[in-house]
C-alpha cells in the first residue's frame, strides 16, 4: 500500500515539470501538451482501463510531434521526410519500452482483438488530429482569429474527455 502515495508524488512531480518545460520551451501549444499529460496522469493513477487512458498517451504524442516540427521549422531545421521520421521515432520511443516491460502486447489485454493501449492510441491520435482539425477549420471561419481565449487548447482536450467518457462508459457496461 505504500507504493501508491509515492505515485501520487511522481504523478504531481511530472506534471508539475510539465509546466516548467512548457514555459521554457515556448511551444506551438505548451498548454495543450500540459492539459493532455495530466490528463493521461489522473487516468493513469486512477486506475482507468488501458484503452481509455491511453486515448491520452495518442493525443499526447501527436502534440509532442506537431510541437516538434513547429520549432523545428522555426529554426528551419527541415529534413527529407521529416514528419514521417519524427513522428515514427516519438512513437517507437513510447512503444518500444512499453512492449518490452510487459505493459504493451500483453495477450489478455485487448479489444476487438487488439492490443488494448495500441487500439486506445490510434483513437487518440486520430481525435487529436481531428480536433486540431476543426480548431484551425474555425479559426479561418473567423478571419483567422480564435472563437474564444484559448480555444486551440478547450476544444482537444474537451472532444479528449467526451471520448474517454465514452470509451469508459462503453467498457463500463461491457459494450465494446
Amino acid at each position: 500500500m505504500q507504493r501508491i502515495p509515492n505515485r501520487k508524488i511522481l504523478y504531481l512531480g511530472l506534471l508539475l515539470s510539465g509546466f516548467f518545460w512548457a514555459s521554457l520551451a515556448k511551444a506551438v501549444c505548451p498548454l495543450c501538451v500540459v492539459a493532455i499529460g495530466a490528463g493521461l496522469g489522473l487516468s493513469r493513477w486512477l486506475r482507468i482501463d488501458d484503452a481509455v487512458s491511453s486515448i491520452w498517451i495518442g493525443a499526447l504524442l501527436v502534440s509532442m510531434v506537431l510541437w516538434t516540427l513547429t520549432e523545428m521549422k522555426k529554426k528551419n531545421w527541415r529534413f527529407a521526410y521529416d514528419t514521417v521520421v519524427i513522428f515514427l521515432a516519438y512513437y517507437l520511443l513510447t512503444f518500444v519500452p512499453l512492449y518490452y516491460a510487459g505493459i504493451a502486447g500483453h495477450p489478455l489485454n485487448k479489444i476487438f482483438g487488439i492490443d488494448k493501449i495500441i487500439f486506445g492510441t490510434a483513437v487518440g491520435t486520430s481525435i487529436f488530429l481531428l480536433s486540431h482539425w476543426l480548431h484551425l477549420y474555425l479559426k479561418k471561419k473567423n478571419n483567422g482569429n480564435s472563437f474564444f481565449p484559448y480555444q486551440k487548447v478547450a476544444i482537444p482536450v474537451v472532444v479528449l474527455v467526451l471520448t474517454s467518457l465514452l470509451f469508459y462508459l462503453l467498457i463500463l457496461y461491457k459494450l465494446i
